[in-house]
């Protein structure tokens, strides 16, 4: 069973449709005002000056270009039927090549920043680190003494021992070699 327990939709119940002739007539009162507009502008103007949109896009082009593009987006579909002025609709705007600022600072997202913080606090940590200012680097350093006290230690103390044995293996060479001369 279809939504809501009907049969058929409501869509196709009112369609209407506009003849051509329908058509045609909107063109021709759309051509008829805007002769009578280019008509009441060179009256106002004594006919010398011409049309007044005219004279303004050829003393400022780059606003004559905007405002032809926001003519051309006004006539879009409905828009151009309609004419109401959405607060919340952002107008899109084209920037050409030459006004686009690729030397200027780029704005950097907030996880952006911080990653670099981090990385600079990193690098002048282990700055810090390497030069031994750290109290981390000082405990390194305290402890990697200890550890070379401890081996120099043990060395002397092997170099005694092997002395100790050499001494006695000599002096046990020494004895037998008497007995044996006996």
């Amino acid at each position: 069973m279809p939504k809501g327990g009907r049969k058929g939709g409501h869509k196709g119940r009112a369609r209407q449709y506009t003849s051509p002739e329908e058509i045609d007539a909107q063109l021709q009162a759309e051509k008829q005002k805007a002769r009578e507009e280019e008509e009441q502008g060179e009256e106002d103007g004594d006919g010398a000056a011409g049309d007044p949109k005219k004279e303004k896009k050829s003393l400022d082009s780059d606003e004559s270009e905007d405002e032809e593009d926001d003519y051309q987006q006004k006539r879009k579909g409905v828009e151009g039927l309609i004419d109401i002025e959405n607060p919340n609709r952002v107008a899109q705007t084209t920037k050409k090549v030459t006004q686009l600022d690729l030397d200027g600072p780029k704005e950097l997202s907030r996880r952006e920043r911080e990653e670099i913080e981090k990385q600079k606090a990193k690098e002048r940590y282990m700055k810090m680190h390497l030069a031994g200012k750290t109290e981390q680097a000082k405990a390194d350093l305290a402890r990697l003494a200890i550890i070379r006290k401890q081996r120099e230690e043990a060395a002397k103390k092997k170099e005694e021992e092997k002395k100790a044995k050499d001494d006695a293996t000599l002096s046990g060479k020494r004895m037998q070699s008497l007995s044996l001369n006996k």
